[in-house]
């Protein structure tokens, strides 16, 4: 934890009796973590084993033990800098979690068969025969695996450098200056916290969240839920958010939140990285129509690239990836997604009976379909299942996802009338666009549910 230094004055301290060594052991030793924060005054204590005979045996309060987590504001960034050697129980993951987990590891492909997600080169999209050799590329990487790798794609890498660079730098920041954006709540202005649903899920996940202005869909949530209590009070969250991570969280769209609330370390990138992925968006969402053989500009007709929400990952060390994950198994529910990686991996996306890692690619970006997006192809593209695994690596991880979702939230959502015949009739109903998010972000969905509630 930075700022360091002795006991006393108006500091913060957090105490973490840990476990120590052999996860059997009931020996704890305490760490001691200060804050020099002046705005908090009282002394907050976590108390947080990380045994799991300690989860069998003794009186596990978890929603205790999450609040005063939550109250703390580090993040899981803050119990690495603690110390500890083991991780605490509320990110234990059940039995059965965990046993699929490892059950799935077990039948990755091999590796001379894993490297299966394409890479594709975006250039000379301006000549006809080009550009039509990628709508073909990117209409088969949609149709087999709902996943795929860009490269020159005109975003310069220096960009890509300096937001990662940046989003590290956020999460690596003192604790008493990321207080600042801790919050839960769906206000405005930037939020960073741990674990979107800590109070809903099972187990928590191992990773850091920070979101810039209105929280992740709060442009799209603020018109779904039916009162102010929902929507600060959703019943639970998609398996999207059981992670172990800290997350910076932005809305980008249709406008950027004031440049006062994003954090000054991240913000002049976090501004660039949005009007490239704004412009690559409307590149990619293009080649999709091709690939559909409709108008290229019929989604971007449809408001899909102006409501973009941001999410900003951080998956420090684990020093137990076996007991916990990154990311649970889940789909994305907008049309696209725009993936920013680092080199450290971890990303996983569901092949067969098994999983492929999506290897990272120096300068690439990893794009992938989401749950709209196959319900308007009418099954011709898929949204595939996707996660992300804990980090073993001593170096955090690294993520930043955009997420391109409607303007027009009140508009009815169907298969394109283009690809439907007697042939091949609608797979899908239509819905309104507002009851699809809310009830993404009201059921605690697993894997395909979404689009099979609106399936016929």
């Amino acid at each position: 934890m930075g700022g360091g230094g002795g006991g006393g004055g108006g500091g913060v301290m957090f105490e973490f009796p840990l476990c120590i060594g052999n996860t059997h052991s009931h020996h704890r030793e305490y760490y001691s973590c200060h804050s020099k924060t002046v705005s908090q005054k009282r002394n907050k204590k976590i108390i947080m084993a990380a045994t799991i005979n300690d989860t069998a045996n003794q009186g596990y309060d978890r929603s205790k033990e999450v609040k005063q987590f939550d109250d703390s504001k580090i993040g899981v960034k803050g119990l690495i800098d603690s110390g500890i050697t083991s991780i605490p129980r509320i990110f234990i993951h059940p039995p059965e979690t965990l046993s699929d987990l490892k059950s799935k590891r077990s039948t990755r492909l091999p590796d001379s068969e894993s490297n299966l997600i394409p890479t594709i080169d975006l250039s000379g999209l301006e000549d006809s025969n080009r550009r039509s050799a990628v709508v073909d590329k990117v209409g088969r990487a949609c149709r087999e695996f709902g996943f795929f790798q860009v490269v020159n794609h005109g975003v310069p890498l220096e960009v890509l450098d300096r937001t990662i660079g940046g989003i590290k730098g956020f999460h690596e920041l003192p604790t008493e200056e990321k207080m600042r954006w801790y919050r839960r709540e769906m206000g405005s202005g930037v939020s960073f916290l741990s674990n979107v649903d800590l109070f809903h899920s099972k187990a928590a996940s191992w990773r850091a969240t920070a979101s810039a202005a209105k929280s992740l869909f709060n442009l799209i949530l603020s018109r779904s839920f039916n009162s102010d209590s929902e929507l600060h009070n959703p019943p639970k969250f998609s398996k999207l958010h059981l992670k172990e991570r800290d997350t910076l969280q932005m809305t980008l769209g249709p406008n950027l939140p004031e440049l006062e609330e994003i954090p000054e370390i991240c913000r002049n990138e976090l501004v660039d990285w949005n009007q490239c992925a704004k412009q690559l968006g409307e590149v990619l969402m293009e080649l999709l129509c091709e690939g559909l053989g409709l108008n290229a500009g019929k989604l971007k007709d449809l408001t899909f690239l102006d409501a973009r929400t941001m999410a900003a990952h951080y998956y420090p060390y684990c020093p137990q990836p076996d007991l916990t994950v990154g990311i649970m198994s889940h789909t994305d529910p907008g049309v696209l997604t725009v993936l920013l990686q680092d080199q450290i991996g971890g990303l996983q996306v569901k092949h067969g009976e098994g999983w492929v890692d999506v290897k990272p690619v120096p300068g690439a970006i990893v794009i992938n379909v989401g749950d709209i997006m196959q319900i308007l192809s009418n099954d011709e593209y898929k949204s595939n299942e996707h996660r992300v695994l804990a980090n073993g690596c001593h170096e955090p991880r690294i993520s930043i996802a955009i997420f391109f979702n409607p303007l027009k939230r009140d508009s009815l959502f169907g298969p394109f009338p283009e690809l439907i015949s007697p042939e091949k009739p609608a797979v899908y109903r239509e819905f309104i666009y507002t009851d699809y998010i809310k009830r993404f972000f009201t059921k605690e969905l697993d894997g395909k549910s979404l689009t099979n509630y609106y399936k016929l």
